[in-house]
This record gives C-alpha cells, sequence and structure tokens, in this order.
C-alpha cells in the first residue's frame, strides 16, 4: 500500500512541478479537480456551498486527497500480482492528461505534467515493488530499506510539488503588481449616513473585503498582472477593441456601491455582500465598439477560460455596470479578480460578475451559452427580492420584554420598499427601515417586539418597487431560491 501512496504522490509532485512553467491548470490535481468541479450536479455544488461556503474548495481538495490515498493505497496492493498497479496507475496518469487537455484554456504542451508525472510515478511504483514487503531481508531489500526507499521518493514527491508551487508563484507573482497597482481616481463615495443603522449583531452595509464571499470555479486563482492584462471586445460590434491599462486609464473612472448575490445563495443565506467599486463604465466601452442592434448577449470570459452570459440590455439601460479594478478604495483582490472583472447590479454573479475577465464577445443568446447555463442554470438571473432575520440569532434564548428585531433585505435595480416581521401566526408588523442609499444596495431594518415568554418563530418578508416577495420556499437551481426566512427563538 505504501508504495502505491507514493507513486500516486510522485505523480502529483512531478506533475505540478511540470506545469509551473507551462500552465499552473494543467497540473494533473488540478486538472482533475476542474473535471470533477464541471460535473458536480448542481444539487451536490449547492450542498457543497451551502455546508462550506467559501471553504467549499478546500473540502474539495481534502476530498480528492482521500479518495486518491484509498485508489493509490489498491494501487500498491495490485502490484504484488505482476504489473496490474503499473496498469492501473498508467489508467489513472491517462484521465489527468486528458482532464488537463480539456481545460478551456489547454495547449498541448498541456499534456506534459501528466506524461512526466506518470512516468515518474511508474518508476517509484516499481522501485518500491522490488520485493513483498514482508519478505526477509536475506532475499533483498529489507524492510528498513523499504521504508528508507519510501521516505526518500516521498521527499522527493513533496519537494517537487513545493518547488512547483514556488516557481509557480514566482514565475506568475503578482503580489508585488497589485501592490504597486494604483486605483484610478474616481468621484467621492457619499458615507453611507443613515443608511446604515449601526445595530449591533446586523450585517454592517459596507462589507470589510476580507468578509465578502467568493464563490467561483476556479481551484488555483488565475496569476495575470496589470501589465499582462487585455481586454479584447469583439463579436457583433461595428469596430473591435483591445484595452491594456494605459489606454483604460485615459478613461474616466467612477465609484459606486453595489451589492452582490450569488445565486446559490440559500434563504437567509450570507452569500450576498455589498462593496465600493472602483471602475469604468461598461456601457461606454460598448457605445465605443458599435454594438449591432440584433446582439442580445454579452459573453464575458475569464483568463482561466469560465464564461458568463449577460443580456446587453441589462449594461445598456442606465444602470452602473462597471468594469472593476478596486474593491472599497483598495486593488481588487486576488480571489476578487484582479486585475480587473465585471460588476453589473440587479444580477445573479453567475452572470454578470466575471472575475479576471479578459474578453467580451457581444453575440446572441440564441448563438451561444455560457458555463453555468451549459450546465441547466437559467439564462435570465435577475436576483430575487430577499430578506433575511440577522438578530436574535436561530434559536437564541432571549428576555421577556423589548427586543430588537434587525437584519437587511435586497432587491438591487428594483430597491426595497418595505419590510415586514410576523410573530408565530400573527398579523405582519412593519418594520423600519433604514435609509436608503441607492436602489442597487440592501437595506437594513429593525423592528421593536415586545417579546412574551415562551417559543416563538419570527418570520420577516420584504417589499420592492413591483411586489411582495412570494412565500414559496424554492432552492437557488435553477434561478435562485425563494421564501421567507425564519428564525425560532425562546423567550424568558
Amino acid at each position: 500500500m505504501t508504495a502505491g501512496v507514493v507513486a500516486a504522490a510522485t505523480v502529483l509532485g512531478v506533475g505540478h512541478l511540470v506545469a509551473a512553467f507551462i500552465d499552473p491548470a494543467a497540473s494533473p490535481f488540478f486538472a482533475l479537480g476542474a473535471s470533477v468541479v464541471d460535473r458536480t450536479p448542481h444539487a451536490l455544488k449547492d450542498a457543497a456551498i451551502r455546508w462550506f461556503d467559501s471553504n467549499d474548495k478546500l473540502a474539495l481538495f481534502a476530498t480528492m486527497a482521500a479518495v486518491m490515498a484509498v485508489g493509490a493505497a489498491i494501487i500498491g496492493l495490485l502490484e504484488r500480482r505482476r504489473w496490474w498497479g503499473s496498469a492501473v496507475l498508467a489508467a489513472l496518469g491517462g484521465v489527468a492528461m486528458a482532464a488537463a487537455l480539456h481545460r478551456p484554456t489547454a495547449t498541448t504542451a498541456f499534456v506534459l505534467p501528466g506524461v512526466i508525472g506518470t512516468a515518474a510515478g511508474l518508476l517509484a511504483l516499481r522501485i518500491l515493488s522490488a520485493r513483498p514487503s514482508a519478505a526477509p531481508a536475506t532475499s533483498g531489500v529489507s524492510r528498513r530499506r523499504f521504508l528508507l526507499a519510501a521516505a526518500g521518493v516521498g521527499a522527493v514527491a513533496v519537494g517537487a510539488a513545493a518547488t512547483g508551487r514556488w516557481l509557480g508563484t514566482r514565475l506568475r507573482d503578482i503580489a508585488a503588481d497589485r501592490a504597486g497597482f494604483a486605483v484610478p481616481q474616481a468621484n467621492p463615495i457619499p458615507p453611507p449616513g443613515e443608511a446604515d443603522a449601526a445595530i449591533e449583531g446586523v450585517t454592517p452595509f459596507v462589507t470589510a473585503t476580507d468578509r465578502f464571499y467568493r464563490v467561483d470555479t476556479a481551484l488555483q486563482l488565475p496569476a495575470l498582472t496589470s501589465a499582462q492584462w487585455r481586454l479584447r471586445i469583439r463579436g457583433m460590434v461595428d469596430r473591435p477593441m483591445e484595452l491594456d491599462f494605459d489606454r483604460l486609464r485615459e478613461r474616466t473612472a467612477v465609484r459606486r456601491t453595489i451589492t452582490l448575490t450569488c445565486v446559490s445563495n440559500e434563504v437567509g443565506g450570507d452569500l450576498a455582500g455589498t462593496a465600493v467599486w472602483t471602475g469604468y463604465p461598461l456601457a461606454e466601452l460598448l457605445r465605443e465598439a458599435g454594438v449591432h442592434p440584433e446582439s442580445d448577449m454579452l459573453l464575458s470570459r475569464s483568463v482561466d477560460g469560465f464564461t458568463a452570459s449577460t443580456p446587453v440590455s441589462a449594461i445598456m439601460d442606465g444602470r452602473d455596470a462597471l468594469l472593476a479594478v478596486g474593491m472599497n478604495g483598495r486593488p481588487l483582490p486576488i480571489e476578487h479578480g484582479y486585475p480587473a472583472r465585471l460588476v453589473i447590479p440587479g444580477l445573479y454573479g453567475y452572470v454578470s460578475a466575471t472575475k479576471w475577465v479578459v474578453d467580451l464577445e457581444l453575440t446572441r443568446f440564441d448563438r451561444a451559452r455560457a458555463y453555468w447555463t451549459q450546465r441547466g442554470w437559467a439564462a435570465d438571473a435577475p436576483i430575487k427580492t430577499a430578506s433575511r432575520i440577522d438578530v436574535p440569532a436561530a434559536f437564541a434564548k432571549v428576555p421577556v420584554g423589548p427586543v430588537t428585531v434587525a437584519g437587511v433585505a435586497w432587491a438591487q435595480h428594483r430597491g426595497i420598499v418595505a419590510v415586514e416581521v410576523q410573530v408565530d401566526d400573527g398579523p405582519w408588523q412593519a418594520a423600519t427601515l433604514a435609509g436608503e442609499y441607492s436602489k442597487d444596495t440592501w437595506r437594513q431594518w429593525y423592528w421593536r417586539w415586545d417579546a412574551s415568554p415562551g417559543a416563538h418563530t419570527l418570520r420577516v418578508r420584504a417589499t420592492d418597487a413591483t411586489g411582495t416577495q412570494t412565500d414559496h420556499r424554492a432552492p437557488p437551481f435553477p434561478d435562485g431560491s425563494t421564501g421567507w426566512h425564519n428564525r425560532v427563538v425562546t423567550v424568558g
């Protein structure tokens, strides 16, 4: 078993090292992981996000490592029967190569990490399987020498992986680039003022950058410097364009406060956040390119091949759609799309918030589909009206008498006009709304409850400019969850 585990580690470690010179996406481990993400049923994907939140990728890596370890142990046992283990390892190496070649940005060179890594793994397996592990020392290599050999090969595997990671960072280092990136000067943003009621326990109006949710398909963060970045605008346009940061900085930047929401957000979930975004009006760029009247989709592409489809009408209707380069006054964090991303209010992120964006293609919905729409998610994805109770906490014990019930509600690009709270099956009570910052941001609310002893269920619902949110419970797939959020508390 040990021989199989060490051999598999050698495949991954050496493959990761070779990928550092080609592209991190070609690493056998990341290629296999990306293939798993691509083929994960939507129900399982939503469950992973619900269970692990922004740690979903860490959970995936841990699961993959456990499965690979079990499989590698089996390979070690099979190798005792002549070459069966080697045959299985070679086959799995072929799977890794195929996975790498199917990445959106793959070239023929993507096969090399798998080829070289598998060859190294097979060599390690043969060396470590040269004798039965129970054989006496006089008939070959002693158990002690076997363990030393396994430790040595394992050290090579770990060292190769670590070196690959180090080289990948150095060859594609963007930390220094981001540190030197100057967020463009733009209009000052009015402070939240009355929009932030500053109620203890309620989500702050502006989300701290390090607490902003992250949901995407990138298992390894793309490494793209501002000097390398280019944005192409092409397709159904009169004047195809290519922009770099020198050309982009010739334009007037703006700052906008916008709330984003992930389509995977469950009722009452926290996959929503508000930030101050600095960037350039997307509609101006498209007008300069000259969008053909019959084009109804903007297909945006990330540097790692991810695609999102946005209705052109949602960009050109006057809303603050941005090519964003700053977040909360700083350069975009790498995990949030550095050096440039899209921010389009009113639409779920999977059709509007492409990170590491490098390509904008004007096309039509009847001609192209994006990453998530190919997997059954809706093409039309306006954010649904939602409200959430932040305080009291779920199953909290609160005292008899005055209790503050409070939270946030959002209906981006429509605006929240009312929030109501219900205790058990009693009448709906109007909550007090904090000031409206804009119709593209969430709104805090609070209600003073004269709590009586016993167990109670609190419910909340919001009303936007078009109507009140539905009580029908629906999961995120295919176009966003619906339903009223509730909290059970004990008074006494």
